[in-house]
């Protein structure tokens, strides 16, 4: 293998002008250096995925995976093949199945996930045990193909006690599970656009910082939004930012013009979710100004703010709701994710007022779905555009995903008392404080924080360490990119560039999820060291 020989200025030729996580890729291979005779550990703090996985419901998929199978063989059996579950007195042989198997892990779990789902959601134990036990086999296409019926009731559960979703304020909602929140997010822009709710050059607005997809899908070919960014510019009497959006910022939101409104919540990197306050003054603009907008809410990280409540809860009409269950369980890999609408919404209301000519060319879209296809709802136009129409009858997410979904969800409902919870908001909050005590940084408590990244500011910090001379010197003579290099080649820690996502140009973004506790005094520390070294160039200049 020839020796990787990444240069300082190849990586300043680059940074900015390609993703965030693009970038990283590169410092990733200047990090892991094999020229570098070194026992150096790899400090990967750029990716999202957490370092911690929720076991319970994982053992009870596969436990009941093992009843699935013989369901299966109790229909018939002949050598390798075997039949498929009936559901008349399936309950019977389930409960059978656990007194017979008491040693089975979370053979307790099940036990008492049935009881509920029958006792608290008022499910009918042959028809959810036969819609799982089915499900988890994989040997049907997944119908309803928006969701499955008794999953779809436990998500719903879900995301009222998590996110706050409200249908004493908002009416009933549906869902529609997804490859996760990315492909929510792919969905969303496709379907907005075949249904004219938004046309190539609109105005559209994002909540910034952000998750960098949300800032390069609009300038797609396809799409070349005119887009509005709602900057979080908010910083305390001392210069610090708080991550919030000025009602400077806010009533942006007030120019009609702007049809479409992107957020994640909390954001991302700064990982704080929008104050009270903030979400008070966007509810009182959409009321008054703007009663039209259309709102994407990705509100993946909620379930890290104690009592967080999604805009789905404050202005339900005018929102859709996407969430992941990726960060909160550990389940990247699965691609677990969910958009959520009201039955009662603006998106119906604007396609209902589109003129008659655009209406007839989108009725045709959908007339292979619905001899009026001009009563398909949006939530509905959706999932057969995921499969661009012509595949709608074999839309849906997989249903051995579904059921996993399923005691995902199941797991937090279960939870009187938040153990879960708390233990995942304790993790990312005892990590942001060894960086931060590692880093000499006061950490306030913030009630909005999720703490599952940080992003500061680097000049904000060496201001603090050396003053406000050697800050400026630093702005002069460096460019951001020069820390990560830095901090890569010297001691194989990739953190990400704030400028990427739309903040600001000098910040940083950790993430608090994806390393063991002890990483995070590591980066503190090395990062000084690096501030120190530039310093000491200073003083001498």
């Amino acid at each position: 293998m020839e020796p990787i020989n990444i240069k300082r200025q190849e990586l300043e030729n680059i940074y900015g002008k390609i993703s965030p996580f693009e970038f990283k890729n590169r410092l990733l291979e200047l990090a892991t250096n094999p020229s570098k005779k070194s026992t150096r550990t790899l400090l990967d703090a750029g990716r999202g995925n957490p370092n911690w996985i929720a076991h319970a419901p994982r053992n009870a998929f596969f436990t009941f995976g093992h009843f699935a199978i013989e369901e299966s063989k109790h229909t018939w059996s002949n050598g390798p093949l075997s039949g498929m579950p009936r559901k008349k007195d399936i309950s019977k042989r389930f409960y059978t199945f656990l007194d017979n198997n008491p040693n089975l892990p979370e053979i307790n779990f099940l036990r008492k996930m049935v009881e509920f789902c029958v006792y608290e959601l008022g499910f009918n134990s042959d028809d959810f045990l036969h819609e799982i036990t089915d499900a988890i086999i994989g040997d049907n296409y997944p119908f309803p193909d928006r969701m499955l019926i008794h999953i779809e009731k436990i998500v719903k559960a879900y995301l009222a006690r998590e996110l706050k979703y409200d249908t004493l304020k908002g009416g009933d909602f549906d869902v529609f599970a997804v490859e996760g929140a990315t492909a929510a997010m792919c969905y969303v822009f496709d379907s907005l656009i075949a249904n004219n709710l938004l046309l190539k050059g609109d105005k559209i607005a994002i909540m910034t910082p952000v998750f960098t997809p949300y800032l390069e899908i609009p300038h797609l070919p396809r799409y070349e939004f005119d887009v509005v960014y709602i900057n979080a510019d908010e910083k305390t009497p001392d210069g610090k930012h708080t991550w919030q959006c000025t009602d400077k910022e806010l009533e942006k939101l007030c120019d009609k013009d702007i049809k479409a409104l992107f957020v994640v919540n909390p954001s991302n990197p700064p990982s704080v979710a929008i104050s009270p306050e903030s979400t008070s003054k966007i509810v009182d603009i959409v009321k008054n100004y703007n009663p039209d907008l259309m709102i994407i809410s990705d509100d993946v990280y909620g379930t890290f703010v104690h009592g967080f409540k999604s805009l789905m809860s404050e202005l339900p009409y005018n929102t859709i709701g996407a969430y992941s269950y990726s960060k909160y369980f550990g389940v990247t890999g699965w691609r677990l994710g969910t958009l959520a609408l009201h039955h009662n919404n603006v998106f119906d209301k604007l396609i209902n007022e589109l003129p008659y000519s655009i209406r007839k060319r989108t009725n045709k879209r959908y007339a292979d779905m619905n001899t009026n296809p001009e009563k398909v709802p949006f939530i509905d136009r959706l999932v057969a555009d995921s499969r661009q129409v012509a595949l709608n009858h074999t839309a849906g997410l997989s249903t051995p995903q579904q059921v996993q979904m399923a005691f995902l969800s199941l797991v937090s409902l279960m939870d009187n008392d938040d153990s879960y919870k708390n233990l995942t908001i304790d993790i990312c909050r005892t990590r942001k404080k060894l960086l931060f005590d590692s880093l000499g940084m006061d950490l306030e408590f913030d009630k909005n924080d999720a703490s599952y990244y940080t992003q500061f500011d680097v000049l904000d910090l060496a201001k603090d360490y050396y003053g406000k001379d050697f800050s400026y010197y630093l702005e002069i003579n460096y460019n951001p990119v020069d820390i990560l290099f830095d901090l890569a080649e010297e001691s194989s820690i990739v953190l990400l560039g704030g400028g990427g996502f739309a903040g600001p140009k000098w910040s940083i973004r950790i993430s608090l999820a994806n390393l063991f506790d002890d990483a995070y005094s590591e980066i503190g520390h090395s990062l000084k060291k690096v501030l120190n070294n530039y310093f000491n160039e200073y003083k001498k200049a």
